[in-house]
């Protein structure tokens, strides 16, 4: 219990469960770049169909990465299934830091609405989740072995990182304002599945040179909508609404005379309201234990029961349940690219809005029929850099892609913590998505188009401005 206190759940978790953005996707025009940005296409006029969805197929994007010294103690989770400390350096306050997300569209829809305007309407269900957590070596250790700290020392159990998931419920509206210039908009309900914040600010480990009984103080404040396991079962993970939210996603495209694109998006900016069963604590004391034994027949034996229990006491005598607030991990984009025949480059830059990170990303993308396959070097504001590739079959009603946004670490997982520099990391995307219906033909080619013969039909951004500026001018 306690290594979920100070946010080793985290890192065993994301051992096992490996978003990015799919910067790859950017500007394809698959239901994925539809739904993630929200002024995009996703139908082309006398080739595709009306309606589009991903019939519950897979279509996600996953990504883990993790940076210093715990990649060797990763590298024992992954490969053999144990919890080994030993080859983690203690004393000099190294600090590691760990990235997840995760974006799962469970089901989407989308509906060519109306010729006029280029109207696209869409629904989707996604389970989403980002991690984050900075925390020392010490924090690994004192779980693993604390009987190699021997002397007192202070903030090197210092850490601090959050955990949420929740799925998103969302209605996705686009439309051109001229033929140059679209807008789209994605509103979504939110359902809350898990939260965990922890944020260690002092902490302390003295070593009694008479008894050496280690003491252990930490002062700080953590944040969950569970402290046991039992308050969690099959049903927390489906959408309940005992955790209820609100986010929405907004953008814009611009197409030049001469060729060049440009995307700016503001995405899932919202918030989750975590019910009063929820728990926070502030906790401001310390735990004391007796030196463990090692076991005179097994050698490399060492309980750590009893810090951890003794921990998980600390923290739960300083429980109090209410309800409280959190911010989705919002983000905005900007995109800038052009197309020469068979080869398109387009420059990306997205930075979170609440929380740490953010990625520069230049997409190569090389396009023959219906097939095209992309690199895409990043660079992550967290300090390190991937190589993303993808492969994708195109056609005006079928879509099917496979990727990664961290090639080289996805690669060498099982193998990676064995070299002395560099970082943990692994990441994959794919998506299989279909369009059925009548072909959205252009009026000149059909007797029937949605939206051609009403002359009734207005734009709805058009009508949101007048309605602006009518109560700018009444005012």
């Amino acid at each position: 219990m306690a290594k979920r206190y100070l946010f080793i759940c985290v890192l065993l978790i994301s051992a096992t469960h490996l978003k990015a953005q799919q910067y790859g996707l950017f500007n394809t025009r698959t239901l994925f770049d539809a739904f993630e940005n929200p002024a995009q296409k996703a139908f082309v006029l006398d080739s595709s169909r009306q309606f589009a969805s991903n019939f519950f197929l897979p279509y996600f994007g996953l990504n883990a990465a993790n940076k210093g010294d715990s990649k060797y103690t990763l590298s024992e989770l992954i490969n053999n299934s144990t919890y080994n400390t030993d080859h983690i350096l203690i004393g000099n306050n190294n600090r590691n830091k760990l990235f997840e997300s995760s974006n799962i569209y469970l089901l989407t829809f989308r509906l060519f609405q109306s010729y006029k305007y280029n109207k696209e309407l869409g629904f989707s269900w996604q389970v989403r989740s980002d991690a984050f957590a900075d925390y020392t070596n010490e924090t690994l250790v004192v779980f693993g072995d604390y009987n190699r700290f021997t002397n007192s020392q202070n903030s090197l159990l210092n850490s601090n990182g959050f955990g949420q998931s929740y799925h998103q419920f969302s209605v996705t509206y686009r439309e051109n304002l001229t033929k140059r210039l679209a807008l789209g908009v994605k509103l979504s309900l939110l359902s809350g599945i898990t939260y965990n914040k922890i944020d260690i600010t002092n902490s302390s480990l003295t070593i009694n040179p008479e008894t050496e009984d280690l003491t252990v103080g930490l002062t700080g404040t953590y944040k969950s909508n569970f402290l046991r396991a039992k308050e969690l079962d099959r049903s927390n993970f489906f959408p309940n609404f005992k955790n209820p939210g609100m986010s929405v996603s907004f953008g814009t495209t611009y197409t030049a005379k001469s060729g060049v694109f440009i995307m700016a998006n503001v995405k899932d900016l919202g918030f989750i309201r975590w019910n009063k069963e929820s728990h926070s604590i502030n906790v401001n004391g310390a735990v004391t234990v007796g030196r463990e034994t090692i076991d005179p027949i097994d050698t490399n034996y060492i309980n750590t029961n009893t810090l951890e229990n003794e921990l998980n006491d600390l923290f739960v005598r300083s429980d109090r349940q209410k309800s409280f607030y959190t911010p989705t991990n919002a983000k905005a984009d900007f995109m800038i690219s052009r197309k020469f025949n068979w080869y398109t480059p387009s420059l990306i830059v997205s930075k979170n809005l609440f929380y740490q990170g953010g990625d520069a990303a230049f997409v190569n993308r090389f396009k023959y029929n219906e097939f095209s396959v992309s690199l895409s070097p990043t660079y992550n504001m967290n300090g390190f850099g991937m190589l993303g590739t993808q492969g994708m079959y195109q056609t005006p009603n079928f879509e099917f892609f496979l990727g990664t946004d961290n090639l080289l670490k996805s690669a060498s997982i099982r193998k990676e913590a064995t070299v002395n520099t560099g970082y943990y990391g692994a990441s994959i995307y794919m998506g299989l998505a279909i369009k059925f219906g009548y072909v959205v033909e252009h009026p000149q080619n059909s007797s029937y188009m949605p939206g051609v013969g009403d002359d009734t039909e207005t734009s709805f951004f058009k009508r949101i401005f007048r309605v602006f500026q009518k109560k700018g001018s009444d005012n």
